[in-house]
């Protein structure tokens, strides 16, 4: 039973202990899990910002698509605009080589004329036919320098359909610049020959207003081209913008990607972590449900044990009190037979003084009677001899008679010692000692008694006391003989 209790207490220390693993690893569970919550928002909230970085990537990726599609389409416009301008070109220098071939007549002709005025003043009619011939040159200036803004327009048309490259535009507004100095120059020259010649005819003025209205348009033109320069450039800046927040885009989407990668690597450690934490959990409720059930089938043997223990009390308690009732009656019932015996033996010595009164070799000491061993036994010796069984026969015949009248309820014993004195058996002799030789005579008397006399056994005992129990300690004759000695006592078992 203390055994099963030292198991149980052993088992309820393991128990408490595993609950208290169990209760620190929920703890860390618990503190991991909060941390695993807060990092889980911060994650959350990383992600948000990467989805919203990815999300302006995304824009930026179609805006850049978007730019480089308008680009690509920027640059086959350009290409168009190009070989429309080097067929503008073309044309324009056709129209130019013309007007130059116009102009050089109309100036031959002028020339002619004021030549032809210069030297004879001429007729009215050689006049006449010089500004016809300066109109006829004029008009073919006029024409020339309409294909020539024709082809310009279609260029510039061109270059406006297209969209041009900033550069491709920058070349061709050079190139248109420089070909409209020249008409310029040309116009100017033109203009100062038209002059002269107008100032001898008579509508001079309205060619010179006409001049004047041309170059009015052409300096329109280079307006308009100067803000087509414009338009392009400010198309070059917002591409160069648009290029700039690209690169930007780009590389904040770089930046995204790299904190992408790192969160989702801190996402794979805190799951490796949650997985072991979650096989830790899961092996300590497996130890936790196995001590339980442990525990339990243990609690039920307690319990089978602890009432085994109870009623094996109560039994012990009723035998107990039962034992103590019976040794309570036994008890009394020995008192009252001690009380009977005392009685009985106070009647028992008082008819045994009064029968051995006069008897020599019997003394009754107290509650014993005494016999003289030389009156029983040789010396040396442990065999009764005749006038020892003669004295104990009478004796014996005596206690018959007496001891019959002892009340059935006492259950009395005669007890036969026997005792020496201090004189030491001699090397050689039948017995070893004092001891043996005084157990030797008191076993001879109760023999005596027992297969001569009848005396039952069971009321027999015999008993040796050697020299330890003298009644004189005096070391004379008359001591050591009174040592010598067979004692019956009359008692109870």
């Amino acid at each position: 039973m203390a055994a099963l209790e030292d198991r149980l207490s052993e088992e309820e220390a393991a128990r408490l202990a595993e609950a208290e693993a169990a209760a620190a690893l929920r703890a860390r569970l618990e503190n991991a899990q909060a941390e695993l919550t807060a990092m889980t928002l911060a994650l959350e909230e990383e992600r948000a910002r990467a989805e919203e970085t990815l999300t302006l990537l995304a824009a930026a990726e179609a805006a850049r698509d978007d730019l480089d599609a308008a680009l690509a389409q920027a640059i086959l416009r350009a290409e168009a605009a190009q070989a429309a301008r080097a067929a503008g070109e073309a044309e324009a220098q056709a129209a130019l080589e013309g007007e130059r071939a116009a102009r050089d007549r109309a100036e031959a002709a002028l020339a002619d004329a004021q030549a032809a005025l210069d030297e004879a003043g001429g007729t009215i009619e050689e006049r006449d036919t010089a500004l016809a011939e300066a109109r006829a040159a004029l008009e073919g200036e006029r024409a020339a320098r309409s294909r020539a803004e024709t082809a310009l327009a279609d260029a510039r048309a061109a270059l406006e359909e297209t969209g041009g490259t900033l550069e491709d535009r920058d070349a061709a507004l050079a190139e248109a610049r420089a070909r409209i100095r020249a008409l310029e120059a040309d116009l100017a020259q033109a203009v100062a020959a038209r002059a002269d010649a107008e100032a001898e005819a008579l509508d001079a003025e309205e060619v010179r207003a006409r001049l004047i209205a041309t170059l009015a348009a052409q300096r329109a033109a280079e307006a308009r081209a100067a803000e087509e320069m414009t338009e392009a450039e400010r198309q070059a800046a917002l591409l160069s913008q648009a290029r700039e927040k690209l690169a930007e885009e780009e590389a904040i989407s770089a930046e995204a990607q790299r904190q992408q990668a790192l969160l989702n690597q801190q996402v794979e450690a805190l799951r490796s972590q949650l997985s072991e934490l979650q096989a830790l959990l899961d092996a300590s409720e497996a130890r936790e449900e196995a001590a339980e059930v442990q525990l339990q089938s243990l609690g039920n043997e307690l319990n089978t044990a602890l009432a085994r223990v109870a009623a094996e009390e109560r039994r012990r308690r009723q035998a107990e009190e039962e034992r103590a009732r019976l040794l309570e009656a036994e008890a009394e019932r020995l008192a009252a037979e001690k009380e009977d015996l005392e009685n009985y033996r106070s009647e028992f010595f008082g008819k045994m003084r009064a029968l051995l009164s006069g008897q020599e070799g019997v003394q009754i000491v107290g509650d014993r009677f005494v016999f003289s061993s030389e009156v029983l036994f040789a010396p040396g010796e442990a065999e009764l001899s005749p006038e020892g069984e003669s004295e104990i026969a009478d004796v014996a015949g005596i206690l018959r008679r007496v001891i019959g009248e002892i009340p059935e309820g006492i259950d009395w014993v005669l007890q036969v010692d026997g005792h020496t004195d201090n004189v030491p058996i001699m090397q050689g002799a039948r017995f070893e000692d004092n001891w043996a030789l005084s157990q030797a005579r008191a076993l001879s008397v109760v023999r005596f008694m027992v297969n001569f006399l009848g005396f039952p056994p069971d009321r027999l005992s015999a008993n040796g006391y050697g020299q330890y129990q003298p009644l004189n300690r005096a070391n004379t004759p008359a001591a050591r003989a009174q040592n010598r000695r067979i004692e019956l006592k009359l008692t109870t078992r």
